[in-house]
Formats: structure tokens, sequence, C-alpha cells
């Protein structure tokens, strides 16, 4: 019953040390890495280009929208 003991205080010390950490999900991290949004599927994409690429490959007979993104050409 030794192991048993030491695991139970390993437990305990573990549940101190987090304690004071957040645990949750990442959902504010992924909404601040949220460039841009297909306006067409309404996919979240991290940045222009990974957009551009969605559209070729997602929506080829339709182009990017330079005005909303921010986008120059």
């Amino acid at each position: 019953m030794v192991r048993g003991h030491a695991k139970a205080e390993a437990q305990a010390k573990n549940a101190k040390k987090n304690a004071g950490k957040e645990k949750g999900s990442n959902l504010d991290a992924i909404k601040q890495s949220v460039r841009a949004v297909c306006p067409i599927c309404k996919t979240p994409t991290s940045t222009i280009k990974v957009l551009q690429d969605h559209y070729a490959s997602k929506h080829p007979k339709e182009t990017v929208p330079a005005d909303n993104l921010g986008l120059t050409k």
C-alpha cells in the first residue's frame, strides 16, 4: 500500500500546484487567431492566404472579396 499513499500525496501536490491555473477550452485563443471569415460558408481562417486557398479549393467559381478583408490588389 505504499504506492497508494505516494499516489495520493502526488495527486494532492499536483492539485495544489495547478489550483491557480485556469483550466478549460482555448476558445479565446481561437477567437484571437481568426483574421478572416469566409462570407459564403462562414469558415474561420487564420490568415488571408489560408482564405485564398480556401476559396481556390471550396469555392473555385467565386473570387476572394478584397474590400472587406483588407486585401490590396
